[in-house]
């Protein structure tokens, strides 16, 4: 072996590991902003909130996809075990299995459920910078590192380190994108299931692969690629079939998840959108709940913060619209991997205000992180601005989530 190849192959491996770098310090900063806005807020008992503990990362639903990896599923009557509450169903039917069995597998290693939920969230989460990454080509220009910069601070991106599965849902997402990208079935397929597995508003991905024949899949003959579509549209779809047969196999119902949205929250049916949008901003939280003793100025700024997130994600939503608009206007075409970022990013923001999650939307909405992949094209004088902007959103419902304001 010659010098000369020997420090070719140096610098090929030296350039592989650079080619790491930015989804890893994405991943750093985003830890470090978190850790910021923590350590300027406090909890619910008035004391500093401990980032990196455990503790600071679960809320209500957590509680719920713990037991599911701890022993999972049940489903009874509140009033069997709780003699005065209200007469309706109580358990954790209404929760996915996706993450909680991803837990449940990271636990076999000797972590604490709680640590193993830590865990997944922070892995799917260095995962979606590098799938974003890679979607990019892998390539540092100013507006890839822009975009992955606003990845950082995306609005409800707290979320992201929750004990929650928005990380792995969105990382399941971005998977499917890549997938239907580069032509590859069974990744967009993967991809699509796990999402759907994860959370109800995976079913989005169902809905981008089903029209995925009239954008991906190029190198096929048009019968050819609607079998591809909607094959895989029906294989991602059996993530809800599969979480079904989890809840059946505990409870006995394969009606559990409908029945208790049904019956202990009200929701199950369809929702004029804009109605919908107006009850979830008018949600009073600053009025149910405020923390403990003299509040920080952030927290004092962020007991409402979930009103100016509305505001932000809608603008997002128009900016990736305007964006592929332009782009089509341009260039003709977008490319496959676009028009799935276009087509998921509008439908994770309509889903919510369909089904009714006035108390979640916000936390749903982060899996717009999708649509990253179309704000990499916005000139730099629209990026900036919006960086800032999702920044100052991020501190401010990420003190309101430190505080328990959230759920």
């Amino acid at each position: 072996m010659t010098e000369s190849t020997l420090a070719g192959r140096t610098d090929g491996r030296l350039r592989g590991r650079l080619l790491l770098l930015p989804p890893v310090v994405a991943w750093l900063v985003s830890n470090l902003v978190t850790w910021a806005v923590a350590r300027a807020s406090v909890a619910a008992d008035g004391s500093r909130v401990a980032y990196w503990s455990t503790d600071s990362r679960r809320r209500w639903d957590s509680e719920h996809y713990l037991s599911i990896a701890r022993g999972g599923y049940e489903m009874f009557r509140c009033r069997d075990r709780y003699a005065n509450f209200p007469d309706v169903m109580c358990g954790n039917v209404a929760w996915f299995p996706g993450y909680p069995m991803a837990v449940r597998a990271v636990s076999g290693t000797g972590l604490s459920y709680e640590l193993s939920a830590a865990v997944v969230t922070e892995a799917a989460l260095l995962g979606m910078f590098a799938v974003l990454w890679w979607l990019f080509g892998a390539r540092l220009t100013r507006a890839t590192a822009l975009t992955l910069a606003v990845g950082t601070v995306f609005p409800g991106g707290v979320y992201f380190h929750a004990v929650f599965p928005i990380a792995l849902a969105t990382l399941a997402l971005l998977v499917c994108v890549a997938g239907v990208g580069r032509g590859s079935w069974w990744a967009a397929t993967a991809g699509g299931f796990v999402a759907v597995a994860c959370h109800p508003v995976g079913a989005v991905a169902v809905v981008m692969l089903l029209s995925s024949a009239l954008f991906a899949w190029r190198g096929d003959t048009r019968p050819r690629r609607w079998a591809k579509a909607g094959l895989s549209a029906a294989a991602a779809g059996c993530g809800a079939l599969w979480a079904a047969w989890q809840m059946w196999q505990a409870t006995g119902r394969w009606d559990a998840y409908r029945t208790i949205q049904r019956i202990s929250y009200g929701q199950g049916d369809l929702r004029e959108p804009f109605a919908e949008m107006v009850r979830a901003y008018r949600v009073p939280f600053r009025d149910w709940y405020t923390p403990k003793g003299d509040l920080p100025w952030l927290l004092e700024h962020a007991l409402a913060a979930h009103r100016p997130q509305l505001w932000v994600n809608a603008a997002f939503v128009l900016l990736v619209v305007a964006t592929a608009a332009v782009l089509l206007l341009r260039r003709r075409r977008l490319a496959a991997e676009e028009w799935a970022a276009l087509v998921l990013t509008v439908a994770v923001f309509l889903v919510p205000f369909v089904a009714g999650a006035q108390m979640s939307w916000y936390r749903v909405h982060a899996q717009m992180f999708v649509g990253l992949l179309l704000v990499r094209r916005t000139p730099v004088w629209v990026q900036v601005p919006l960086l800032a902007a999702c920044a100052a959103q991020y501190a401010l419902l990420a003190a309101m989530f430190f505080a328990g304001v959230l759920v």
